[in-house]
Order: structure tokens, then sequence, then C-alpha cells
């Protein structure tokens, strides 16, 4: 077996690629790690390829003899790089997997953009079968049309498909930074567009955290998932006869409940919520499906997710990366 990682050395793929090759599963397979301008530290068992997904050529080079392909890149809001990325370098590849005499199984990692996260309002959980319904922008765009585009070629070619939908994707101190009042806040929402200069300039020196109320003046519920859980899920999904032709949604097994962080900070980090009115509504991405095809669990929750973001330390050599912006 041969398995091909796009996006090797972004987040999810740098998370990914250790726990492929120590997983004993997979012990027999050879890997190539496609990738364009970044580095990685691939070991003995990883080929790289590098080259952009819009060049024929390096499409051809990186999936010689590839039985199986983990879709990891992507871009968010940058229009420039949408169509080379997002759906020529897609449609390339899968245009030539679908000949390759041993091709087994292409597996997407697509988002919660494309049933629109917290912009649309959902009144029951979110299951595989709602329609899509993604939210302006470039990124939520493409996302719809590859998840389209991998179904049509399942349809019309009988190609091996799984999709993995996940919400926002945290590591190391991601959620202790997407807590910031300040500058240093990692995502969104922008604060100034929702709290007034006098109150931001308070709150932007610490000692609070947002407490985000949705549409209907409840407490906001948003999704998330630990980079190590959708790991897991790749693993689970990956060679399982189980997950061909399947999506599922990989997130964790409760929305983030903004109303439920206070108990939490309060207690170990001494923060103040601070009420914020947003316009967002509470979702809930159901994952049922996930825990019971695959046999997967997240293992991070709540309490687990704050732990882990407020006890990170970064060293010299791991700054914080913005791995695209949007």
């Amino acid at each position: 077996m041969k398995l091909l990682v796009t996006g090797a050395a972004g987040k999810v793929g740098q998370a990914f690629l250790p726990a492929f090759l120590s997983a004993q599963r997979f012990s027999g397979w050879d890997v190539v790690a496609l990738c364009n301008n970044r580095t990685i530290d691939a070991g003995e068992r990883v080929h790289v390829v590098r080259g952009s997904m819009s060049d024929e050529s390096v499409i051809a080079e990186a999936l010689e003899g590839v039985t199986h392909v983990v879709h990891l890149a992507a871009v968010k809001e940058t229009p420039g790089q949408a169509i080379d990325v997002a759906l020529k370098g897609l449609y390339l590849m899968l245009e030539r997997f679908r000949v390759a005499p041993d091709a087994r199984q292409f597996l997407l990692l697509s988002g919660d953009c494309v049933v629109g996260h917290i912009f649309q309002d959902y009144s029951a959980p979110i299951t595989e079968a709602a329609p899509r319904r993604s939210y302006p922008g470039s990124y939520a765009l493409t996302k719809v049309l590859e998840e389209v585009m991998l179904e049509q070629y399942a349809i019309q070619y009988g190609l091996s498909v799984t999709t993995l939908r996940a919400p926002w994707i945290m590591e190391k101190d991601d959620f202790r930074y997407a807590l910031r009042l300040d500058d240093t806040q990692f995502g969104g929402p922008a604060w100034e567009t929702l709290l007034n200069e006098v109150t931001l300039e308070r709150v932007r020196h610490g000692g609070y955290y947002p407490l985000l109320k949705d549409a209907n003046g409840g407490f906001l519920k948003r999704n998330f998932v630990h980079v190590d859980d959708l790991v897991e899920a790749i693993l689970l999904s990956l060679d399982n006869p189980q997950a061909f032709g399947e999506l599922f949604h990989i997130a964790m097994n409760e929305p983030v409940d903004y109303g439920a962080l206070g108990p939490v900070l309060g207690r170990s980090e001494r923060l103040e919520g601070l009420e914020i009115e947003t316009p967002f509504h509470s979702n809930w991405l159901d994952n049922t499906k996930a825990r019971k095809v695959l046999g997967w669990n997240p293992s991070v929750d709540l309490e687990e997710l704050v732990e882990r973001a407020w006890k990170y330390r970064r060293g010299e050599g791991d700054p914080r990366i913005v791995w695209y912006p949007g």
C-alpha cells in the first residue's frame, strides 16, 4: 500500500504523519507527502514531492503507485488561490486517481463551513443528511464544491471516497488564544465588530474571557475538535471498507457552551466572563455516525480542551503559526 498526504506540512498534516508512521497497522505502507513551500521533517519512510497542486506534472509524480489519498491541503480566505488549490488541484488528482490500477480510497478533510457552522440556524443537531448551507466566502464555497466533486467521482466512476467534516480544529494553546480579547486572538470573531472601543480597551489587557451570546439571547454553542481526535478519526477511516462512500462528522461529543466556560476558567484561571451579544447561532454537529460506524470517540472534552490550552508552553523553536489567513 502507498499513501499520498497533501497538505502534509499543515496543522493536521504535521499531527497525522507521525501518528500514521507509528501505527502498527500501517507499518508496511510507503508514504508520499505533497507540499509546496513549507518544511517537512519526513523521515526515511516518507518521500516528499514539492510543487503546486495546480501543476499536472507534480500531481502525476505524487500519485505514482498510490493506493490511498488523504487530502488535507486547503486555502482559506485567499480567493486568488482558491481555484488552483481547492478545485483544479482536486480535479487533477481525482482524474488521475480514478484510472490508477491500484486506487483504493480517496479521503477528503472538509469542514463544518459546508453547513454554515454558527452562521446558519438549525433547530436540531446537524447530521450528515443536512443540506449544504455555507456562509459567504471563498473557503466555504470551495469546501462545498470539493465535497460535491468527490461525490460525483464516486457516482460516475465508482471511486471509493470518504469525507470527514471537522469544525474548528484546536491544537497546543489555540483555544486559549481563541478566547483572547486583544491583538493576539486566534481566529474570530473580530472583537471591534462586537464591542465598542471603550469596552475593548478596558478588557484587552487581560482578566476576562468572551462570554458569547447567540442570536436568541442564550449562551453560544460552537463546535470544536482537537487535532489529536481528528487524527484518530482519519486513522480509523483509512483503508476501512465501512468508511468507503461515507461522510462523517468529526467533532466533540457536545459543542462548547460558552456559558459552561465560567466554572472552568473562573476556577482554574481566575478569569471573569464578559458577556458579548452576537448575531451567531448555536449549533450542534452530530458525531453519532462516526462513533457508531468507525468506533471513534473523541477524548478531548471542554475541561480537557481548557487544561491542554492553558498548560501548553511554547519553546523558542515553537512559534505560534497562522496556517492560513481568514
